[in-house]
């Protein structure tokens, strides 16, 4: 199984997030600081919003923030909110499923126990389990651009 490009930003979103616990921050932050996309931070952080996994704000001093503390979103939570299907196999999916081996074939099976462990480990590990390492994230990630750190210090100085 390989996931999306869209769940893997959307997981980077929501770990910089977390580890800016507390602080509004800008699509254009978070854009600069992964070197992706404005426009893909914007339709990921919609999406999250929508699930109720992020907080949106508008404004000068807007920007989004995680909707509750690190420790209550799952991994579990931002795949089901960014995936939209694990049908590891055609038979997974019974309208699409032209296999003739459907009913007779256990791979089905095997798979499914797979992809219910998997499951079980992203349900267990929050936000919180992926920043334990919050000095080693930030050397990480790229600098925020001076005009961004600027004007974000001048804002909150109002």
């Amino acid at each position: 199984m390989k996931l999306t490009q869209y769940s893997d930003l959307g997981l980077r979103l929501l770990i910089y997030l977390a580890h800016r616990y507390g602080e509004p921050v800008t699509i254009q932050e978070m854009s600069d600081r992964f070197a992706v996309s404005k426009n893909h931070m914007v339709k990921i952080s919609h999406q999250l919003t929508n699930a109720g996994l992020i907080e949106s704000t508008r404004g000068r001093n807007g920007g989004v923030r995680l909707a509750g503390p690190p420790e209550s979103i799952s991994v579990e939570q931002v795949l089901r909110a960014t995936e939209d299907n694990f049908d590891l196999v055609e038979c997974f999916n019974a309208p699409r499923n032209h296999c003739v081996l459907t009913g007779v074939c256990k791979l089905s099976v095997v798979l499914d126990s797979a992809l219910a462990a998997f499951f079980l480990v992203l349900r267990e590990t929050t936000l919180a389990d992926l920043i334990k390492n919050k000095t080693a994230i930030e050397k990480a990630l790229l600098p925020v651009p001076r005009e961004i750190f600027v004007n974000s210090r001048a804002s909150m100085a109002k």
